[in-house]
């Protein structure tokens, strides 16, 4: 922010960067003017932590051509609604020719190194307009979850895109930039 020359800014952050998002925002406010939480929860089960880890250990899979690629590429979680034709596309779009073949640019070493998080005590410390968004059927965001998580923040508002699941930027991106231009024309 310092190099871009922003004071404030409005932050949004969808699953772990959802994590990031609220640790800023509680230890910056100053610096937020409005927060959007995208389908994160503010901690993380140990076995899920665990999962992750296990997945960043393994070594990236070299795909032999970008057809292979493509047709294996699989969200996480792997329910989805969105198009076919864009998440071939971000298959497409996020592979590298290395080592004789196709891996993806995404390093999954970083969640060999994941440690616990636990935004739970840092909620009631953003300040800022809070909207938390999750899918109707997202399996890492309970509506319970994001309705406790309402208590917990000062300035919160709740919205639910109808038949999305976790990635639901791309499973219903109309209603959720909807939703994201409404809250912020009224934040901000």
């Amino acid at each position: 922010m310092d190099a871009l020359g922003l004071a404030r800014m409005a932050l949004a952050g969808h699953s772990m960067g959802g994590h990031n998002a609220m640790g800023f925002a509680a230890w910056h406010p100053e610096r937020v003017s409005a927060a959007v939480i995208i389908d994160s929860r503010p901690a993380l089960p140990p076995e899920r932590l665990d999962r992750m880890r296990a997945r960043g250990r393994r070594p990236p899979w070299l795909h032999p051509s970008v057809e292979h690629a493509v047709q294996s590429f699989r969200l996480l979680p792997p329910d989805t609604t969105a198009d076919p034709a864009l998440l071939a596309h971000l298959a497409r779009e996020g592979l590298a020719a290395r080592d004789g073949g196709f891996k993806y640019r995404f390093d999954p070493a970083c969640y060999a190194s994941r440690q616990p998080v636990d935004n739970w005590p840092l909620l009631p410390r953003i300040t800022a307009p809070t909207l938390v968004v999750r899918g109707e059927h997202s399996p890492v965001l309970p509506r319970d979850m994001a309705e406790r998580m309402l208590g917990a923040l000062p300035r919160a508002s709740l919205v639910e895109i109808p038949g999305a699941y976790h990635h639901l930027v791309l499973d219903a991106p109309d209603a959720f930039n909807r939703a994201l231009d409404d809250f912020l024309t009224r934040a901000l």
